[in-house]
């Protein structure tokens, strides 16, 4: 079973000329909801309170068959203003309340017996939760899968040098970093693309997928590392952006626990893919992002509604 640790909030969308509509969002959270959507067990460990959003919040999961292993606080659930442009882009704004002490027995249990876990985003850079996620992932490093997407956001962090110290402090752990050009530059500017997954690599890193926008998709591993692998982007319709990257990053924890690649043996099995491997992974998880974007909101799809896109 997967268990993803970070924020969960609710996404205030404005669209022009539109009145605001409240959805569940939070990347981490987006990503618990893709991979059990995608057929997979899935606990999400966050923290929302007891008020008319953190509902929205819980009944979202909960619709999606999340397992709750925490359940809602007294304190205000988290929010994220975001506000879609002409282009269907998203810039958000945010007030966020990030600390796990509720959650210090479930994420015990899980730096002891997880096989696959998840963070990222706001969940590993700000405090006082990020320090308990980080120590979480240390403790399990040894007997799971440990998946990682940056999704640095400016607007909480904005100085690239603290978050890429913790982004650093994550990166010791992970086995699996997916993140999007924008955020390797902006931590990375001295570096190319290439030279910063590179670098993760040789910092023990097993597998990196870099999204790119309407480009696609590229990923290395030991197998590829000298030129790596690329598909083209799904192609649909854009509604808006809001979860393409976390549902690209379901999609890819979904296809990789598919293959059996969790617990102890993670690091060799990922280090073992081949390039068609990889391409035959990064197809699945890019035509789930590009399923997501072709409709409004974080609503990544089915295993069904994949398959069929899919052909298969």
């Amino acid at each position: 079973m997967l268990t993803v640790i970070g924020e969960a909030l609710v996404d205030i969308v404005k669209r022009p000329g539109e009145p605001e509509h409240a959805h569940p969002g939070g990347s981490p959270m987006n990503v618990a909801v893709g991979v059990s959507r995608l057929g997979h067990h899935a606990q999400f460990i966050g923290r929302y309170g007891a008020d008319d959003n953190g509902e929205k919040i819980d009944k979202h999961l909960k619709d999606s068959g999340v397992i709750l292993p925490v359940g809602a606080d007294q304190k205000k659930t988290s929010t994220a203003q975001a506000n879609i442009s002409e282009t269907g882009a998203a810039d958000y704004e945010f007030d966020i309340d990030w600390s796990l002490d509720a959650a210090a027995d479930a994420l015990a249990e899980v730096a002891r017996a997880a096989s696959a876990i998840h963070v990222g985003s706001i969940g590993a850079m700000l405090e006082p939760g990020a320090s308990t996620v980080v120590e979480t992932i240390k403790a399990a490093d040894n007997h799971a899968l440990i998946t990682y997407d940056p999704n640095c956001r400016p607007t909480i962090i904005p100085d690239s040098s603290v978050a890429r110290a913790w982004v650093d402090r994550v990166v010791a752990h992970a086995d699996v970093i997916k993140a999007s050009d924008e955020d390797i530059l902006w931590l990375y500017p001295h570096r190319t693309l290439e030279e910063s997954a590179v670098a993760w690599l040789e910092a023990g890193v097993n597998l990196v997928v870099v999204t790119r926008g309407e480009m696609g998709p590229w990923a290395v591993n030991s197998q590829t590392r000298d030129v790596g692998v690329a598909v083209p982007a799904h192609r649909v319709e854009v509604a808006d952006t809001v979860g393409a990257g976390d549902s690209l990053m379901a999609a890819l924890i979904a296809n990789l626990l598919d293959r059996g690649i969790e617990g102890a043996e993670a690091s060799t099995k990922l280090d073992a893919l081949t390039a068609e491997d990889l391409t035959e992974i990064l197809t699945f998880s890019a035509t789930a992002a590009g399923i997501t974007v072709s409709r409004a909101g974080a609503n990544p799809p089915t295993r069904s509604e994949l398959m069929q896109v899919l052909g298969n």
